[in-house]
């Protein structure tokens, strides 16, 4: 299973095989935004980390079987519906480049401490069963003052956004009827969960967390991309005031090529 599963992905994928993802969480989707917080008035630079997209089938064991192509396609459909976005408009929204060294580095740590805090969120804090009692009447999370190291990457909040979908096989399909028509229980077929977060760079607090067990949208398409996005930005903060309007550019580098292996004949 890929990196990408780490957090909140791998928690729910792991149970969502064998019953509902929401049954984890005792809900399907839960949004919270730091007390107090709206985006300043104006333009907002928001900078978007390099989003963890993945798309496979479900095998009619449960198992995931990743899909380069869908992933790709989703990824270029998702990026799309983020510029389309009505909550972007007005906002100077730069996608995260690719960096070397370090500066990767930095990135990658920041992306995966979003990741553990969000994580953390999520169980003690947005789903009920595991919240902890200094938690419940506020929401307060931070990835630390040292976050503002990022704010030259081109922006002065950090987007932070995965989506994960596997979209059930025929056999699995075949076997979820199966299961309910001899008694078995309803089997789960396909497994579609997100969750995006807002990150202020200039204190590292986490101003904005949404999350959805049972996403809509298949983002295979222009179209459920589009639904998939405002799901994922379902509750985004608002302005203190009113913002310019027109439209958001992401810039997308080019897709990376897998590296050839040794000894394979060229193309």
């Amino acid at each position: 299973m890929k990196r990408m599963f780490a957090g909140l992905a791998a928690a729910a994928l792991a149970v969502a095989i064998a019953q509902p993802a929401a049954a984890q969480f005792g809900g399907p989707e839960a949004t919270a935004v730091k007390p107090g917080f709206l985006l300043p008035p104006g333009e907002a630079r928001i900078l978007v980390f390099r989003p963890d997209i993945a798309v496979g089938e479900q095998t009619t064991g449960g198992m995931n079987e990743p899909n380069a192509d869908w992933t790709r396609t989703a990824r270029a459909n998702l990026l799309a519906a983020l510029a389309r976005a009505p909550v972007m408009q007005g906002n100077r929204v730069t996608l995260a480049p690719d960096l070397q060294g370090a500066d990767s580095a930095a990135l990658n740590d920041y992306t995966a401490l979003f990741k553990t805090v969000a994580q953390a969120a999520f169980s003690h804090k947005m789903f009920p069963g595991n919240r902890l009692p200094t938690k419940k009447s506020d929401f307060d999370w931070t990835l630390g003052e040292g976050a503002a190291a990022l704010k030259p990457l081109g922006g002065d909040y950090g987007l932070f956004f995965l989506t994960y979908d596997s979209y059930g096989s025929a056999g699995r399909k075949v076997a979820q009827i199966l299961g309910a028509v001899m008694g078995l229980g309803l089997m789960s077929s396909g497994v579609h969960i997100g969750y995006a977060g807002l990150v202020d760079l200039k204190t590292g607090d986490l101003v904005w967390l949404n999350a959805d067990t049972s996403m809509g949208g298949d983002p295979r398409d222009a179209v459920g991309a589009d639904k998939r996005m405002a799901q994922l930005l379902e509750d985004f903060p608002k302005k203190a005031g009113t913002g310019p309007t027109g439209t958001v550019k992401v810039d997308v580098p080019p897709e990376k090529k897998p590296e050839q292996t040794k000894g394979e004949p060229q193309p």
